[in-house]
């Protein structure tokens, strides 16, 4: 599981990972450590990594020919799962943090189960983040699950803070479009003596006013028509009909009225951009080709913030409360449910107890 968070303006990338069991098939292992290749391949070289994840090996005490990736303190020799953590590590530029902090061996075990201690679990950085990392330690006593403790990475992030430019206020031209204002502004304007332009821009603010310069979100609309805005209207007529009704009937008109007023914005679209196409080898489509640069990179950049989620059944969530309960169940189920292997053997322990059942009675 891969997580974004813009942090003042610092894009960073939270990877969760499990991997395989020692005992698990070789299939299964190189299934998972080429999937954590894709994921990492699919970040920026320029945002930050952090992966945690129990990688169910040992890396070793020492670091000999390994140093650009890792630290002296560990616990035990090397495994095999080990050395794939090592070779990750090489082949992303990464480096295993727990391993860099001298610290007790109570504050590097990170598993106990049975009288055995070791070191599992492992949080990976790129190597040139490593001067950001301020202390990396087990934390004795917490524990998430009953055999592996919790480890805890400490991080300082340099904030670049960002200056706020205020737009300045512009002239309202275009409301010269509407008769009462041109003949008030030609008027105003044939009193004055003077005909420079600062002439021109004192009469037009005091006629026409200024924006608030205030700054609005650029939107893709400039290829919309008449139809397309009839459309959307309709369609909202029928959300709001659904809403207020609540039948089986309005659902369905506002599903096939959805439809198509997609089926309709596509076909004026890709009408749009066909004609858009047509001009841009021509004088008059430059404009037209800056603006589609620009919204091509408005569309290409990270959503920075999420404020929906869908329930189990689909249903999309918008209020604090819906969303975090929902976050709560999903843990809930997913931290509590057993796996396959612990199913079977659940399975086998009670074929046990019936046949130890039948063979009393008999």
């Amino acid at each position: 599981m891969i997580m974004k968070l813009e942090i003042g303006g610092v894009m960073m990338n939270i990877v969760s990972a499990y991997a395989p069991q020692v005992g698990c098939a070789m299939g299964e292992k190189e299934d998972f450590w080429s999937e954590l290749d894709e994921v990492m391949n699919s970040v920026p070289k320029g945002q930050k990594v952090v992966i945690g994840a129990d990688f169910n090996g040992h890396v070793g005490e020492g670091n000999r020919g390994d140093k650009e990736v890792m630290g002296r303190y560990s616990v035990k020799e090397r495994n095999e799962g080990g050395q794939r953590i090592v070779d990750f590590a090489k082949r992303m530029d990464m480096a295993v943090v727990n391993t860099y902090f001298k610290k007790r061996k109570e504050h590097r075990v990170t598993y106990k189960s049975g009288g055995r201690c070791t070191q599992v679990d492992y949080i990976l950085c790129r190597r040139v983040n490593l001067k950001e990392i301020e202390d990396c330690k087990v934390v004795a006593g917490e524990s998430v699950v009953k055999q592996h403790r919790m480890v805890v990475c400490r991080v300082t992030l340099e904030i670049k803070k960002r200056n706020r430019v205020r737009a300045e206020p512009r002239i309202k031209w275009w409301k010269l479009k509407k008769e009462d204002c041109k003949v008030e502004f030609r008027e105003e304007l044939s009193d004055s003596w003077e005909t420079t332009a600062d002439v021109v821009r004192v009469t037009a603010r005091r006629v026409l006013g200024v924006t608030s310069g205030k700054r609005k979100g650029e939107k893709e609309t400039w290829w919309w028509n008449e139809e397309i805005l009839e459309s959307i209207q309709r369609k909202r007529m029928a959300k709001k009909k659904w809403d207020s009704q609540i039948d089986a009937e309005s659902r369905q008109e506002y599903k096939e009225i959805r439809g198509k007023v997609k089926r309709e914005v596509a076909k004026a679209k890709e009408k749009a951009y066909d004609e858009l196409y047509e001009r841009l080898d021509t004088k008059e489509g430059e404009k037209d080709l800056y603006r589609l640069a620009r919204q091509r990179d408005q569309a290409g950049k990270d959503v920075q913030q999420v404020r929906v989620i869908k329930d189990k059944d689909g249903n999309v969530l918008t209020s604090k409360e819906s969303v975090l309960s929902r976050w709560k169940e999903y843990f809930e189920r997913l931290m509590n449910e057993e796996n396959e292997r612990e199913k079977r053997l659940d399975d086998v322990e009670i074929v046990n107890q019936e046949v130890q059942w039948i063979s009393k009675e008999e």
